[in-house]
């Protein structure tokens, strides 16, 4: 057995001199024979090299190739849950893993990211004796995070970033605040007239400088106005919210809507008239009329934008929000005092004034526009106390260009009950576009008494209901005030007891001469805007001379007979104390 154990080892050693001779470069003979590649050879194992700088693969296994033309491979993977190293020999010529080894010729083994049919690796190759023990990344991996530390630098990196963008917002807003404040602060002359009654209001409108851009309403600023003048557009749709449906007429719509504006959850409040794809022509013609510049007025609701909404298959309008809502609703609703009553009917005549006029304040030229269908429910009460005219889905461009027969082809429109008598039986002068402007005297008129009659200085004051009342139905066709209108020549009536009051009688004596049935007799809106104006100041110095007499009146309580003048008389004399200057015709 000794000598079988000394056999063994004597031919171990044998061997390995052999080997150590087949290896040494230089031996004479042997150039013919190829070498095999001493390499690492491990199964996959787990490593604690985390894919940055030079590691070492741990593997205490050496082999030599099996074949000559085989090289040392190192592949190091990451997955989700661990680190791992596989060492092994593989010829070149043919796919591991699905890539093709291309730096095999290299001494050193340097690690390059490949995508392999098991994911993602870094592979290396080289020749030399255990050349893939050293494993070298030329580019670091990241490593398997720590989750507090990089929630912590994520954190960091968000605030840093963030903190330009955050004075940007805060440096915004505070602009917006102090632009608001300032806004609001800023005295507006006009609103302040229209109660205390110490300046005479311009009947023809407002300034040169003011004729192309007004708005003011509720806190001094006209709802919704604030973005008017940048909603030029013809691209997409604004981003609008409708919210509360307002009211709803022949043609149209209207609802209270939200448009959202481009910081955070900020949104204005605006209207929006919904015409459905039938009544197209009803919203062009507003639309046409809106768009033209200058339209624009403070008596006169304010325009924003049109669209084209095709995908609900609707035309929109969208303008300025006016939550007391039309005249109809707040008469219906509201008692309203003398002051008030100057303020709404002053305002409605500078309105239809400024419709009417062919020039604007600044004396530039100016296409006449009638309306057509005044009548309370088109008429919009601002939160100052003013009015504004609105619905021109029947209004008329007097261009020039327009020929007889063009305003032959403009039909009898309107609504019955507001319609002129001339309207009525078809009989308007077309030669003169005056004639169009007296029909919207006529309806004015009637809205002028809707208000006379639920204002607390005529006496007694009964609910509200329209003109001529319960003398027609509730909607009465056009034969029915054909009946009233022409062949009975009715009009609303106006009691005694109204004209007690000195103001009041030359309102009456106003709206009488506006609902003649003589078309060429009835006032101009401009003129109707200047006798109120002038009624105010008269109204202003009686009452500062009587306050001392009606005050002891009071304090003693002594009836005082007053006996009162018969209508016209009464009529007479206080148009004589005023002495407006307007022009009618020799008739009246």
């Amino acid at each position: 057995m000794k000598a079988r154990r000394c056999s063994l080892t004597f031919r171990g050693v044998l061997s390995a001199f052999l080997i150590s001779v087949l290896l040494e470069p230089g031996a004479a003979g042997l150039d013919v024979f190829q070498l095999h590649e001493l390499c690492k050879f491990c199964d996959v194992e787990p490593t604690s090299c985390n894919g940055t700088g030079i590691c070492k693969t741990d593997c205490s296994i050496s082999s030599i190739c099996e074949k000559p033309t085989e090289v040392c491979v190192s592949i190091w993977r990451r997955n989700e849950t661990n680190l791992s190293i596989e060492t092994l020999c593989h010829n070149p010529a043919e796919p591991l893993y699905g890539i093709t080894l291309d730096d095999y010729n290299s001494t050193t083994c340097v690690m390059k990211e490949k995508n392999t049919t098991t994911g993602l690796a870094h592979f290396c190759s080289c020749k030399g004796a255990e050349c893939n023990e050293e494993l070298i990344f030329s580019q670091t991996v990241d490593p398997t995070p720590d989750p507090l530390e990089s929630n912590d630098s994520l954190m960091s990196v968000v605030l840093v970033s963030m903190l330009p963008l955050l004075v940007m917002v805060i440096a915004f807003f505070g602009m917006f605040y102090w632009c608001r404040i300032h806004r609001q602060r800023r005295p507006n002359r006009q609103w302040e007239s229209s109660f205390n009654f110490k300046r005479k209001p311009i009947a023809g409108g407002l300034d040169c400088s003011d004729a192309c851009a007004i708005m003011t309403d509720d806190d001094k600023s006209d709802s919704s106005s604030t973005h008017a003048n940048s909603l030029n557009h013809n691209t997409e749709p604004l981003p609008i919210e409708l919210d509360l449906l307002v009211g709803k007429g022949r043609f149209a719509q209207v609802y209270k809507a939200k448009l959202k504006q481009t910081t955070w959850n900020q949104f204005e409040t605006v209207a929006v008239k919904i015409f459905p794809y039938e009544e197209y022509a009803s919203w062009k013609n507003e639309k046409d009329i809106f768009s033209n510049t200058d339209l624009r007025h403070e008596n006169i609701l304010h325009f924003l934008t049109a669209e084209e909404r095709k995908v609900e298959k609707q035309y929109w309008l969208i303008t300025a929000f006016h939550p007391r809502g039309n005249l109809q609703e707040y008469l219906t609703h509201h008692v309203i005092s003398w002051q008030e009553l100057q303020v709404l009917s002053s305002s409605l005549a500078r309105g239809v004034a400024h419709l009417h006029s062919d020039r604007l304040p600044c004396g530039r030229p100016k296409v006449p526009i009638v309306h057509r269908d005044l009548k309370s429910s088109n008429i919009l009460v601002k939160n100052d106390g003013t009015c504004c005219v609105c619905d021109f889905g029947l209004g008329l461009c007097l261009d020039s260009s327009l020929s007889v027969d063009d305003l032959a082809n403009s039909g009898q429109v309107g609504t019955a009950r507001y319609m002129a008598p001339e309207v009525l039986e078809a009989r308007l002068n077309l030669e003169n576009i005056e004639s169009f402007k007296q029909t919207d005297i006529y309806s004015m008129a009637l809205v002028l008494w809707e208000m006379t009659s639920r204002c607390e200085a005529i006496g007694e004051v009964k609910d509200y209901e329209p003109a001529y009342g319960s003398k027609v139905r509730e909607h009465p066709c056009v034969e029915s005030m054909k009946d009233n209108v022409l062949r009975d020549r009715g009009r609303p009536e106006i009691p005694d007891s109204w004209l007690r009051h000195q103001g009041m009688a030359v309102m009456c004596a106003t709206i009488k001469e506006c609902w003649d049935h003589d078309p060429e007799a009835r006032l101009t809106a401009h003129c109707i805007a200047e006798r109120i104006s002038e009624l105010e100041d008269e109204m202003g110095k009686l009452s500062s001379r009587s306050s001392s007499a009606e005050k002891i009146v009071e304090e003693l309580k002594i009836p005082i007979e007053v006996e009162i003048p018969e209508e016209e008389v009464k009529i007479t004399e206080i148009q004589n104390i005023i002495a407006v200057d307007c022009s009618i015709s020799d008739k009246k």
